[in-house]
């Protein structure tokens, strides 16, 4: 296991970013994102994503320094077209378009499509909640087909996240931030590199038994070497059974059709779709009592008896709260063979050793 820090760690993604051709503003924006899910323990959507960005750019399907299209603009709407750019270049271009929005006329929508990997979707309920907005986000990973149905086998789904932030004054957001299958396919990419294990019944296996061998999902693979989730037999499970496949179901029609990304289907180039919806509390509630009867219920929530003796109720984001000033200030741990990956990576784009070295100094 490898510890670094923060902001050495953000530094050296950046460069690698830098020097894969990215712009200096965008090498930076794609380090400070993905270091940040790192440090809200969202780790499957963090520095192990790089070699596979670097690839994506390398490959052409996904640009640097992308201007996104305003392809419908309405005072309360907007389709945003990302025109396969970085996601952490595009997502917040959209997501902006729709704070404007918002704070003009009490109430937005915005539609993304086309965007490269948008990362850890909470950051853009936690960008909305920073304005002082509420918001709910339907997304989809077009292309991206890893998750069976409920009662299924075969991949159907994307891992499809639902995201809703919601501000509140003195404090961080409340942030529910999940993908509608078992695990993310991050969490089995981290585990397939010596970090966490998934949950014994995350996968599903062709012949229906449940399982947590990444395998499942990526056939075979070396320790540091690139994992392709087209070589496996296997799926990721829906969560909550018929629920969360349900979820999953209109996460693709609201996150990928309506935007018109198109829903998860075989032999297409990745894309993520987005669709948002943004609310302007003080316009809902001039009164103010929004704010008091949240923090009212969370207390409420809070003191309820827990099922063993000294465990506590966490709500929405606390999680990633506590997780980020506890890695804030001990560093982020990634391990070795995740590590070994993003080392390869940058050596493969030309990244001085030295720079390599000092990266762990």
């Amino acid at each position: 296991m490898v510890t670094i820090k923060a902001a050495a760690l953000e530094g050296f993604i950046a460069d690698i970013f830098a020097a894969a051709g990215c712009s200096p503003a965008e090498a930076e924006r794609v380090g400070r994102y993905l270091v940040s899910a790192n440090l809200t323990g969202h780790d499957s959507h963090g520095v192990v994503r790089v070699p596979r960005y670097v690839q994506q750019k390398r490959d052409g399907a996904i640009h640097a320094d992308i201007e996104v299209d305003l392809l419908v603009d309405t005072p309360v709407l907007a389709v945003v077209d990302g025109k396969f750019g970085f996601g952490q270049t595009v997502a917040p271009q959209a997501v902006a378009i729709g704070i404007e929005k918002c704070k003009a006329m009490g109430l937005s929508a915005v539609a993304l499509r086309n965007a490269g990997h948008i990362g850890r979707v909470g950051d853009w309920a936690e960008m909305a909640a920073e304005a002082g907005l509420v918001s709910v986000h339907f997304a989809n990973a077009a292309g991206s087909v890893l998750v069976a149905p409920h009662g299924g086998v075969e991949r159907r789904f994307s891992t499809a996240p639902y995201c809703v932030g919601v501000p509140l004054p003195g404090r961080g957001p409340l942030v529910l931030d999940f993908a509608t299958s078992i695990v993310a396919e991050g969490k089995v990419l981290v585990a397939s590199q010596g970090g966490k294990a998934i949950p014994e019944d995350a996968l599903i296996g062709p012949d229906g038994k449940p399982g947590n061998d990444p395998h499942l999902l990526y056939g075979d693979y070396t320790p540091t070497g690139p994992r392709n989730h087209a070589q496996g037999q296997g799926a990721i499970r829906a969560f909550g059974e018929h629920k969360g496949a349900g979820l999953a179901f209109m996460c693709e029609v609201l996150g990928g059709a309506l935007s018109g990304t198109g829903a998860t289907s075989h032999g297409r180039p990745f894309a993520n779709g987005m669709f948002s919806i943004y609310v302007n509390p003080a316009v809902v509630d001039p009164t103010g009592f929004f704010p008091g009867d949240v923090s009212r219920y969370m207390a409420f929530v809070k003191g309820a008896k827990t099922a063993k003796p000294g465990d506590e109720i966490l709500l929405p984001g606390e999680p990633e709260e506590r997780m980020r000033a506890k890695r804030r200030a001990e560093g982020v741990p990634l391990p070795d063979d995740t590590w070994g990956s993003i080392v390869a990576c940058a050596r493969a784009v030309g990244l001085d050793e030295r720079r390599i070295q000092a990266a762990t100094a």
